[in-house]
């Protein structure tokens, strides 16, 4: 299978090295902002082309397949025109900054039948996945999910220190990675969502502090607190209260509430929830299926995103 990837950042190396990993599929061209750095990682990775051009790279011949690791602000446009070209399209988390678009890149699902997914890299990791079997066995039932998702990002940098050309984004981008982790791991839908934020940062202009509360339609709750000006351990930090034991997800690692190590090697064939994403995208374009966290089934994610934005502008 061939594919491209768009965004030779940091994200876009995480799923380069995933894609290593997986047979039968070949990145065969990288599309980047600036060429010559663009270049030098493909030649890094084996990647006979490389370009600024996202159509001239849906051009080469053979290619099925996009991944977008680009900017938010880019993503469905992006994604939109992917679909246009007949291609298979998976979108790094989030799927858009906008109800507007997220529902417009579904409406192009819709109308093309291709694969597109969203990159909601939570449903996959190993940790998160053995919550959500134990939940499936019915032998588990959240009563509580309390999260942390703590940065220090008072300068507009990207997760390997570098410089980024566009600004992150505390609720549609972080707070996204929860909201539809949280309706996936309960199985039920978010009928209550309020939500508070701390000053907005005079040159980055978005709020660094957040503070967000869900509740599902049987009352399940989740509490979650991000911040880009926490000094110190970063990361997304989960803690299931469930009925029958609590459990705390740092990533693909996974603890009982009392810190006890919980053995997940053997959730799935990776530890890698990048590479595990990449391998349900292209599992799903050969099996003709719909994939876990396609466009439709995190759309519910986003609609929460815009409700708690419209409360946000009505508190200005």
């Amino acid at each position: 299978m061939k594919v491209i990837l768009a965004g030779a950042g940091a994200f876009g190396l995480k799923h380069l090295d995933g894609i290593k990993n997986i047979d039968g599929v070949e990145v065969v061209s990288l599309i980047g902002r600036r060429l010559e750095p663009t270049q030098k990682v493909a030649k890094d990775y084996g990647i006979a082309h490389a370009t600024t051009d996202l159509s001239e790279a849906l051009a080469q011949p053979g290619v099925e397949a996009a991944i977008l690791c680009t900017p938010t602000q880019m993503h469905a446009a992006q994604a939109i025109a992917c679909m246009d070209a007949g291609k298979h399209v998976q979108i790094e988390i989030p799927l858009a900054d906008s109800w507007q678009d997220a529902d417009a890149v579904n409406k192009k699902q819709k109308e093309t039948g291709l694969v597109c997914m969203v990159g909601h890299t939570r449903r996959f990791n190993p940790s998160h996945q053995y919550i959500h079997n134990k939940i499936t066995a019915g032998e588990l039932s959240i009563q509580h999910m309390d999260v942390q998702t703590f940065f220090f990002r008072r300068k507009n940098m990207n997760a390997k220190g570098e410089a980024r050309s566009w600004t992150d984004h505390l609720l549609w981008h972080h707070a996204a990675h929860t909201v539809d982790l949280f309706q996936y791991q309960t199985g039920e839908k978010v009928t209550q969502a309020n939500i508070i934020e701390g000053p907005v940062h005079p040159e980055l202009g978005i709020a660094m502090d957040m503070s967000i509360q869900l509740r599902t339609e049987n009352g399940k709750l989740c509490s979650l607190t991000l911040s880009f000006n926490n000094d110190g351990p970063f990361g997304t930090f989960f803690r299931y209260i469930c009925d029958n034991g609590t459990y705390i997800a740092r990533y693909d690692d996974l603890f009982t509430g009392r810190e006890e190590a919980v053995d997940v090697s053997n959730v799935d064939v990776s530890m890698n929830g990048i590479e595990l994403q990449d391998r349900e995208f292209f599992a799903a374009i050969r099996e003709g299926r719909e994939p876990n966290a396609s466009v439709g089934q995190v759309l519910a994610c986003y609609e929460t995103l815009h409700l708690l934005e419209q409360q946000l502008n009505a508190q200005e």
